[in-house]
Protein backbone atom coordinates (compact mmCIF):
# COMPACT_ATOMS: atom_id res chain seq x y z
CA UNK A 1 0.00 0.00 0.00
CA UNK A 2 1.38 3.52 -0.65
CA UNK A 3 2.83 5.32 2.10
CA UNK A 4 0.48 8.63 2.84
CA UNK A 5 2.22 10.45 5.65
CA UNK A 6 1.69 11.86 8.89
CA UNK A 7 -0.14 15.22 9.08
CA UNK A 8 -0.03 17.61 12.11
CA UNK A 9 -3.51 20.06 12.62
CA UNK A 10 -2.23 22.40 14.97
CA UNK A 11 -5.95 24.54 15.23
CA UNK A 12 -7.81 26.29 17.95
CA UNK A 13 -11.39 25.55 16.83
CA UNK A 14 -12.57 22.43 18.57
CA UNK A 15 -15.59 22.33 15.39
CA UNK A 16 -13.12 23.08 12.94
CA UNK A 17 -11.04 20.06 14.18
CA UNK A 18 -13.24 17.39 14.44
CA UNK A 19 -14.40 18.61 10.45
CA UNK A 20 -10.61 18.06 9.67
CA UNK A 21 -10.46 14.97 11.45
CA UNK A 22 -13.20 13.46 9.73
CA UNK A 23 -12.65 14.79 6.55
CA UNK A 24 -8.84 13.56 6.41
CA UNK A 25 -9.21 10.19 8.87
CA UNK A 26 -8.38 7.94 6.00
CA UNK A 27 -6.14 10.09 3.73
CA UNK A 28 -3.08 9.63 5.85
CA UNK A 29 -1.62 6.81 8.44
CA UNK A 30 -1.49 9.31 11.22
CA UNK A 31 -3.25 12.65 12.41
CA UNK A 32 -2.42 14.63 15.51
CA UNK A 33 -3.85 17.55 16.44
CA UNK A 34 -3.01 20.04 19.12
CA UNK A 35 -5.23 23.73 19.70
CA UNK A 36 -2.51 25.03 22.01
CA UNK A 37 0.06 26.30 19.16
CA UNK A 38 2.78 26.49 22.29
CA UNK A 39 2.71 22.46 22.21
CA UNK A 40 3.83 22.80 18.24
CA UNK A 41 8.16 22.63 18.90
CA UNK A 42 7.62 19.45 21.34
CA UNK A 43 4.73 17.37 19.77
CA UNK A 44 7.34 18.03 15.85
CA UNK A 45 10.27 16.58 17.73
CA UNK A 46 8.37 13.70 19.04
CA UNK A 47 6.85 12.22 16.29
CA UNK A 48 7.76 12.13 12.36
CA UNK A 49 5.55 14.57 10.23
CA UNK A 50 5.28 14.95 6.94
CA UNK A 51 2.83 17.41 6.62
CA UNK A 52 1.89 20.68 8.99
CA UNK A 53 -2.08 22.41 8.32
CA UNK A 54 -1.51 25.63 10.72
CA UNK A 55 -4.02 28.01 11.33
CA UNK A 56 -2.68 31.49 10.96
CA UNK A 57 -4.69 33.19 14.17
CA UNK A 58 -5.06 31.62 17.86
CA UNK A 59 -5.83 34.71 20.08
CA UNK A 60 -9.16 35.84 20.63
CA UNK A 61 -9.39 39.11 18.74
CA UNK A 62 -6.23 39.62 16.66
CA UNK A 63 -6.29 38.60 13.08
CA UNK A 64 -3.19 39.86 12.09
CA UNK A 65 -1.96 36.76 11.17
CA UNK A 66 1.70 37.13 12.82
CA UNK A 67 0.83 34.13 15.66
CA UNK A 68 0.66 31.64 12.31
CA UNK A 69 3.97 33.54 10.70
CA UNK A 70 5.71 33.19 13.54
CA UNK A 71 4.75 29.44 13.95
CA UNK A 72 5.56 28.98 10.99
CA UNK A 73 9.18 30.10 11.30
CA UNK A 74 9.60 27.51 14.11
CA UNK A 75 8.27 24.74 12.57
CA UNK A 76 10.93 25.48 9.72
CA UNK A 77 13.96 25.87 12.10
CA UNK A 78 12.83 22.47 13.76
CA UNK A 79 12.74 20.16 10.46
CA UNK A 80 13.37 22.89 7.02
CA UNK A 81 11.83 20.12 4.61
CA UNK A 82 8.35 20.47 7.07
CA UNK A 83 5.71 21.04 4.37
CA UNK A 84 3.72 23.74 6.10
CA UNK A 85 -0.12 24.44 5.08
CA UNK A 86 -1.19 27.83 6.30
CA UNK A 87 -5.01 28.26 6.72
CA UNK A 88 -6.63 31.70 6.96
CA UNK A 89 -10.34 33.10 6.75
CA UNK A 90 -9.35 36.57 5.99
CA UNK A 91 -8.21 36.04 2.44
CA UNK A 92 -5.24 38.09 2.79
CA UNK A 93 -3.25 37.88 -0.01
CA UNK A 94 -0.21 39.63 1.27
CA UNK A 95 -0.32 37.67 4.31
CA UNK A 96 -0.72 34.48 2.78
CA UNK A 97 2.58 35.58 0.51
CA UNK A 98 4.18 37.00 3.10
CA UNK A 99 3.83 32.87 5.18
CA UNK A 100 5.29 31.36 1.07
CA UNK A 101 8.17 33.71 1.46
CA UNK A 102 8.73 32.60 4.71
CA UNK A 103 9.14 29.22 3.83
CA UNK A 104 5.23 27.75 3.74
CA UNK A 105 4.27 25.31 1.04
CA UNK A 106 0.94 26.87 0.09
CA UNK A 107 -2.10 28.20 1.70
CA UNK A 108 -6.00 27.45 1.67
CA UNK A 109 -8.82 29.98 2.75
CA UNK A 110 -11.49 28.77 5.02
CA UNK A 111 -14.18 27.55 4.81
CA UNK A 112 -12.26 25.35 2.69
CA UNK A 113 -13.07 23.24 -0.49
CA UNK A 114 -12.39 19.52 0.20
CA UNK A 115 -11.53 18.98 -3.02
CA UNK A 116 -9.16 21.66 -3.47
CA UNK A 117 -7.63 20.91 0.32
CA UNK A 118 -7.17 17.32 -0.38
CA UNK A 119 -5.46 18.06 -3.17
CA UNK A 120 -3.09 21.11 -1.89
CA UNK A 121 -2.00 18.36 0.95
CA UNK A 122 -1.14 15.60 -1.73
CA UNK A 123 0.88 18.24 -3.16
CA UNK A 124 2.30 18.99 -0.23
CA UNK A 125 3.24 15.45 0.48
CA UNK A 126 5.17 15.23 -3.08
CA UNK A 127 7.18 17.63 -2.44
CA UNK A 128 8.29 16.43 1.45
CA UNK A 129 9.11 13.16 -0.11
CA UNK A 130 10.96 14.59 -2.83
CA UNK A 131 13.07 17.16 -0.41
CA UNK A 132 13.53 13.87 1.89
CA UNK A 133 15.31 12.27 -1.13
CA UNK A 134 17.38 14.81 -1.84
CA UNK A 135 18.43 15.63 1.83
CA UNK A 136 19.13 11.65 2.03
CA UNK A 137 21.21 11.83 -1.30
CA UNK A 138 23.01 15.21 -0.53
CA UNK A 139 22.94 16.18 3.48
CA UNK A 140 20.42 18.72 4.90
CA UNK A 141 22.47 21.52 5.53
CA UNK A 142 24.03 21.93 1.95
CA UNK A 143 20.19 21.11 0.44
CA UNK A 144 18.77 23.86 2.90
CA UNK A 145 21.36 26.13 1.56
CA UNK A 146 20.89 25.67 -1.92
CA UNK A 147 17.03 25.88 -1.71
CA UNK A 148 17.75 29.49 -0.13
CA UNK A 149 19.84 30.21 -2.68
CA UNK A 150 17.07 29.76 -5.27
CA UNK A 151 14.40 31.37 -3.28
CA UNK A 152 16.87 34.55 -3.33
CA UNK A 153 18.94 35.39 -6.49
CA UNK A 154 21.52 38.23 -6.63
CA UNK A 155 20.18 41.73 -6.39
CA UNK A 156 18.96 42.91 -9.60
CA UNK A 157 19.98 46.03 -11.36
CA UNK A 158 22.02 48.19 -13.21
CA UNK A 159 21.04 51.83 -11.89
CA UNK A 160 23.84 54.61 -10.30
CA UNK A 161 22.08 54.25 -7.03
CA UNK A 162 22.11 49.93 -7.25
CA UNK A 163 26.35 50.20 -8.16
CA UNK A 164 26.59 52.69 -5.32
CA UNK A 165 24.54 50.00 -2.68
CA UNK A 166 26.83 47.13 -4.24
CA UNK A 167 30.11 48.61 -4.04
CA UNK A 168 29.06 49.34 0.17
CA UNK A 169 27.83 45.77 0.28
CA UNK A 170 31.41 44.58 -1.18
CA UNK A 171 33.27 46.61 0.97
CA UNK A 172 31.55 46.01 4.36
CA UNK A 173 30.99 42.44 3.84
CA UNK A 174 34.47 41.17 5.30
CA UNK A 175 34.08 43.41 8.37
CA UNK A 176 31.75 42.43 11.50
CA UNK A 177 29.90 46.34 11.41
CA UNK A 178 26.74 46.58 12.00
CA UNK A 179 24.41 47.11 9.06
CA UNK A 180 20.66 48.83 8.89
CA UNK A 181 19.49 48.86 5.55
CA UNK A 182 17.05 51.12 5.30
CA UNK A 183 14.19 51.64 2.35
CA UNK A 184 10.48 51.37 1.39
CA UNK A 185 8.59 47.87 1.52
CA UNK A 186 9.25 45.83 -1.10
CA UNK A 187 12.96 47.17 -2.06
CA UNK A 188 14.91 44.08 -1.31
CA UNK A 189 16.43 44.74 2.55
CA UNK A 190 16.11 41.07 2.65
CA UNK A 191 18.07 40.31 -0.58
CA UNK A 192 20.97 43.06 0.58
CA UNK A 193 21.57 41.25 4.38
CA UNK A 194 21.66 37.87 2.14
CA UNK A 195 24.50 39.41 -0.19
CA UNK A 196 26.44 40.88 2.82
CA UNK A 197 26.21 37.38 4.64
CA UNK A 198 26.89 35.26 1.21
CA UNK A 199 30.28 37.82 0.79
CA UNK A 200 31.42 37.85 4.67
CA UNK A 201 33.82 35.25 6.41
CA UNK A 202 30.87 33.71 8.30
CA UNK A 203 29.24 32.56 5.22
CA UNK A 204 29.61 29.02 5.77
CA UNK A 205 26.68 29.06 8.74
CA UNK A 206 23.18 29.70 7.66
CA UNK A 207 21.96 33.45 8.35
CA UNK A 208 19.64 33.73 10.58
CA UNK A 209 16.42 35.84 10.47
CA UNK A 210 14.27 36.90 12.47
CA UNK A 211 10.68 39.13 11.84
CA UNK A 212 10.49 41.42 14.69
CA UNK A 213 6.89 42.42 13.62
CA UNK A 214 5.81 38.80 13.69
CA UNK A 215 7.03 38.02 17.33
CA UNK A 216 4.33 38.18 19.99
CA UNK A 217 5.52 40.62 22.90
CA UNK A 218 4.70 37.46 25.39
CA UNK A 219 7.32 35.33 23.58
CA UNK A 220 9.94 38.16 22.93
CA UNK A 221 12.55 36.84 25.31
CA UNK A 222 12.60 33.21 24.53
CA UNK A 223 12.73 33.64 21.34
CA UNK A 224 15.67 35.98 20.70
CA UNK A 225 17.33 34.71 24.37
CA UNK A 226 16.05 31.01 25.10
CA UNK A 227 14.71 29.45 28.46
CA UNK A 228 15.57 26.54 29.99
CA UNK A 229 13.25 23.89 30.70
CA UNK A 230 10.42 24.80 33.23
CA UNK A 231 11.17 28.41 33.31
CA UNK A 232 7.12 28.89 32.69
CA UNK A 233 4.03 27.30 31.50
CA UNK A 234 4.81 25.11 28.36
CA UNK A 235 8.17 25.30 28.77
CA UNK A 236 8.57 21.54 28.62
CA UNK A 237 12.54 21.30 26.82
CA UNK A 238 15.33 23.66 26.69
CA UNK A 239 15.38 26.10 24.00
CA UNK A 240 18.45 27.82 22.01
CA UNK A 241 16.87 31.62 21.19
CA UNK A 242 18.07 33.21 18.62
CA UNK A 243 20.99 35.03 19.05
CA UNK A 244 22.68 31.84 20.38
CA UNK A 245 21.73 30.10 17.15
CA UNK A 246 23.84 32.89 14.83
CA UNK A 247 27.01 32.28 16.72
CA UNK A 248 29.45 32.39 14.50
CA UNK A 249 26.80 33.77 11.91
CA UNK A 250 24.84 36.86 11.01
CA UNK A 251 21.79 37.53 12.66
CA UNK A 252 19.42 39.56 10.70
CA UNK A 253 16.61 41.36 12.60
CA UNK A 254 13.70 43.07 9.99
CA UNK A 255 11.38 45.55 10.97
CA UNK A 256 13.50 46.56 13.88
CA UNK A 257 11.42 49.87 13.79
CA UNK A 258 8.86 47.97 14.88
CA UNK A 259 10.21 47.08 18.09
CA UNK A 260 8.45 48.67 21.52
CA UNK A 261 10.91 50.98 23.91
CA UNK A 262 10.88 47.92 26.52
CA UNK A 263 12.06 45.64 23.57
CA UNK A 264 14.56 47.71 22.43
CA UNK A 265 15.96 48.10 26.11
CA UNK A 266 16.89 44.46 26.33
CA UNK A 267 18.04 44.16 22.53
CA UNK A 268 20.48 47.28 23.52
CA UNK A 269 21.47 45.69 26.26
CA UNK A 270 22.39 42.10 24.62
CA UNK A 271 24.14 44.48 22.16
CA UNK A 272 26.24 46.04 24.54
CA UNK A 273 27.21 43.19 26.72
CA UNK A 274 27.78 40.83 23.83
CA UNK A 275 26.07 38.00 25.42
CA UNK A 276 22.79 36.97 26.83
CA UNK A 277 20.87 35.28 29.74
CA UNK A 278 18.04 32.18 28.68
CA UNK A 279 15.15 33.17 31.11
CA UNK A 280 15.14 30.73 33.96
CA UNK A 281 18.86 30.89 34.11
CA UNK A 282 21.90 32.11 35.58
CA UNK A 283 24.08 31.31 33.35
CA UNK A 284 25.41 33.62 30.93
CA UNK A 285 25.75 32.76 27.46
CA UNK A 286 28.00 35.37 24.97
CA UNK A 287 27.60 35.61 21.52
CA UNK A 288 29.49 36.04 18.43
CA UNK A 289 27.48 37.41 15.63
CA UNK A 290 27.41 39.91 13.25
CA UNK A 291 24.15 41.94 13.32
CA UNK A 292 22.33 43.31 10.39
CA UNK A 293 19.31 45.82 10.98
CA UNK A 294 16.20 46.44 8.53
CA UNK A 295 13.15 48.79 8.84
CA UNK A 296 11.20 51.13 6.20
CA UNK A 297 10.81 53.44 9.20
CA UNK A 298 12.42 56.91 9.22
CA UNK A 299 14.44 56.07 12.83
CA UNK A 300 15.92 59.65 12.96
CA UNK A 301 12.18 61.08 12.67
CA UNK A 302 11.30 58.25 15.77
CA UNK A 303 13.96 58.70 17.98
CA UNK A 304 13.45 62.98 17.56
CA UNK A 305 9.86 61.70 18.38
CA UNK A 306 11.08 59.59 21.62
CA UNK A 307 9.74 56.64 19.43
CA UNK A 308 13.28 54.75 18.79
CA UNK A 309 16.17 54.86 21.51
CA UNK A 310 19.18 57.12 20.27
CA UNK A 311 21.80 54.67 22.29
CA UNK A 312 20.20 51.90 20.30
CA UNK A 313 19.90 54.11 16.98
CA UNK A 314 23.57 54.23 17.19
CA UNK A 315 24.19 50.24 17.77
CA UNK A 316 23.16 48.83 15.31
CA UNK A 317 23.74 51.91 12.46
CA UNK A 318 27.89 51.59 11.99
CA UNK A 319 26.99 51.91 8.35
CA UNK A 320 23.80 52.50 6.44
CA UNK A 321 22.29 51.39 3.34
CA UNK A 322 19.95 52.89 1.56
CA UNK A 323 18.00 51.40 -0.95
CA UNK A 324 16.30 53.53 -3.41
CA UNK A 325 12.37 52.75 -4.61
CA UNK A 326 11.77 50.94 -7.71
CA UNK A 327 10.61 54.18 -9.39
CA UNK A 328 13.70 56.09 -9.20
CA UNK A 329 15.68 52.96 -11.25
CA UNK A 330 14.82 53.55 -14.64
CA UNK A 331 15.94 51.23 -16.66
CA UNK A 332 16.02 48.13 -13.65
CA UNK A 333 12.26 47.86 -14.01
CA UNK A 334 13.07 46.32 -17.60
CA UNK A 335 15.82 43.98 -15.77
CA UNK A 336 13.70 42.53 -13.31
CA UNK A 337 10.33 42.43 -15.30
CA UNK A 338 12.08 40.50 -17.95
CA UNK A 339 13.73 38.20 -15.12
CA UNK A 340 10.14 37.63 -12.91
CA UNK A 341 8.64 36.63 -16.62
CA UNK A 342 11.17 33.95 -17.41
CA UNK A 343 11.17 32.56 -13.30
CA UNK A 344 7.39 33.07 -13.49
CA UNK A 345 6.83 30.96 -17.36
CA UNK A 346 8.89 28.13 -16.37
CA UNK A 347 7.74 27.71 -12.82
CA UNK A 348 4.00 27.27 -14.61
CA UNK A 349 4.85 25.81 -17.95
CA UNK A 350 3.97 28.29 -19.98
CA UNK A 351 6.94 28.49 -22.11
CA UNK A 352 8.76 31.17 -23.36
CA UNK A 353 6.75 35.08 -22.96
CA UNK A 354 7.17 38.43 -23.63
CA UNK A 355 5.53 41.95 -22.87
CA UNK A 356 4.36 44.02 -25.69
CA UNK A 357 5.99 47.12 -25.82
CA UNK A 358 2.61 49.19 -24.19
CA UNK A 359 2.79 47.05 -21.46
CA UNK A 360 6.58 47.53 -20.39
CA UNK A 361 5.81 51.68 -20.85
CA UNK A 362 3.37 51.04 -18.62
CA UNK A 363 5.55 49.67 -16.18
CA UNK A 364 7.73 52.01 -16.73
CA UNK A 365 5.25 55.11 -15.80
CA UNK A 366 4.10 53.48 -12.97
CA UNK A 367 5.20 54.49 -9.26
CA UNK A 368 5.36 50.97 -7.95
CA UNK A 369 3.90 51.76 -3.95
CA UNK A 370 4.83 48.26 -3.26
CA UNK A 371 8.58 48.02 -5.11
CA UNK A 372 9.56 44.68 -6.44
CA UNK A 373 7.51 42.92 -3.95
CA UNK A 374 4.54 44.66 -6.25
CA UNK A 375 6.26 44.02 -9.51
CA UNK A 376 6.58 40.19 -8.41
CA UNK A 377 3.37 40.06 -7.41
CA UNK A 378 2.11 41.54 -10.67
CA UNK A 379 4.05 39.83 -13.23
CA UNK A 380 3.46 36.28 -11.76
CA UNK A 381 -0.44 37.37 -11.72
CA UNK A 382 -0.32 37.68 -15.33
CA UNK A 383 1.65 34.99 -16.06
CA UNK A 384 -0.97 32.16 -14.65
CA UNK A 385 -3.87 34.64 -16.37
CA UNK A 386 -2.48 35.65 -19.65
CA UNK A 387 -3.75 32.62 -22.53
CA UNK A 388 -1.07 34.16 -25.12
CA UNK A 389 2.89 34.33 -24.79
CA UNK A 390 2.73 38.27 -25.12
CA UNK A 391 1.98 40.00 -21.98
CA UNK A 392 -0.88 42.86 -22.27
CA UNK A 393 -0.86 46.00 -19.92
CA UNK A 394 -4.09 44.86 -19.00
CA UNK A 395 -2.62 41.26 -17.76
CA UNK A 396 -0.91 43.45 -15.21
CA UNK A 397 -3.72 44.75 -13.38
CA UNK A 398 -1.86 47.57 -12.51
CA UNK A 399 -3.64 50.36 -9.72
CA UNK A 400 -5.12 53.30 -10.92
CA UNK A 401 -3.44 56.22 -9.43
CA UNK A 402 -4.87 59.29 -8.41
CA UNK A 403 -4.02 62.41 -10.21
CA UNK A 404 -2.47 65.06 -8.65
CA UNK A 405 -2.71 69.05 -9.69
CA UNK A 406 0.43 70.68 -10.65
CA UNK A 407 3.07 69.92 -13.23
CA UNK A 408 4.89 67.81 -10.64
CA UNK A 409 3.66 63.73 -9.65
CA UNK A 410 3.77 64.18 -5.45
CA UNK A 411 4.92 60.16 -4.88
CA UNK A 412 3.73 58.54 -1.37
CA UNK A 413 6.45 58.14 1.08
CA UNK A 414 5.72 54.69 1.86
CA UNK A 415 3.74 51.62 0.46
CA UNK A 416 1.53 52.10 3.70
CA UNK A 417 1.12 56.27 3.13
CA UNK A 418 -0.11 55.10 -0.49
CA UNK A 419 -2.44 52.15 0.58
CA UNK A 420 -3.86 54.98 3.17
CA UNK A 421 -4.73 57.58 0.80
CA UNK A 422 -6.47 55.28 -1.44
CA UNK A 423 -8.55 53.67 0.51
CA UNK A 424 -9.50 57.05 2.55
CA UNK A 425 -9.97 58.81 -0.85
CA UNK A 426 -12.21 55.60 -1.82
CA UNK A 427 -14.66 55.94 1.37
CA UNK A 428 -14.98 59.39 0.46
CA UNK A 429 -16.23 58.83 -2.53
CA UNK A 430 -18.50 55.89 -1.68
CA UNK A 431 -19.71 58.24 1.62
CA UNK A 432 -18.64 55.45 4.05
CA UNK A 433 -20.12 52.65 2.24
CA UNK A 434 -17.96 49.75 3.48
CA UNK A 435 -19.29 46.94 0.74
CA UNK A 436 -19.18 49.51 -2.02
CA UNK A 437 -15.55 50.40 -0.99
CA UNK A 438 -14.38 47.67 -0.65
CA UNK A 439 -15.81 46.25 -4.03
CA UNK A 440 -13.84 48.96 -5.79
CA UNK A 441 -10.59 48.00 -3.98
CA UNK A 442 -10.79 44.94 -4.81
CA UNK A 443 -10.83 43.27 -1.27
CA UNK A 444 -13.27 41.65 1.08
CA UNK A 445 -15.20 43.85 3.55
CA UNK A 446 -13.39 42.43 6.69
CA UNK A 447 -10.12 43.11 4.83
CA UNK A 448 -11.07 46.34 4.86
CA UNK A 449 -12.34 46.66 8.21
CA UNK A 450 -9.13 45.94 9.07
CA UNK A 451 -7.17 48.42 7.19
CA UNK A 452 -9.14 51.00 8.26
CA UNK A 453 -8.81 50.47 11.89
CA UNK A 454 -4.93 49.78 11.12
CA UNK A 455 -4.47 52.99 9.05
CA UNK A 456 -6.82 54.87 12.04
CA UNK A 457 -9.33 56.40 9.37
Amino acid sequence: MERKGNLLIVEDNAEILLALQFFLEYEFNQIVSITNPNLIPSTIRSGQFDLVLLDMNFTAGINTGNEGLFWLAEILKIDPTLCVIMMTAYGDVDLAVKSIKIGATDFILKPWDNDKLLDTLKAGLKVRKSMSDMNERAGISGQHQSELDRQFPEFIGECPEIRRVMEIVDKVSQTDANILVTGENGTGKGLIAKEIHRKSNRSRKLMVTVDMSSIPQSLFESELFGHKKGAFTDARTDRVGRFESASQSTLFLDEIGNLSLNMQTKILNVLQERQIIPIGSNKVIPIDIRLICATNKNLDKMVAEGQFRQDLHFRINTIQVDLPPLRERGHDIDLMADYFLDKFAMKYGKGPMSFDLEAMQAMKNYPWPGNIRELEHSIEKAVILSDSSIVQTDDLFLKKIPAHSGSSTVLPASFDDYEKTIIRKTLLRNMGNLSNAARELGISRPTLYKKIKQYGL
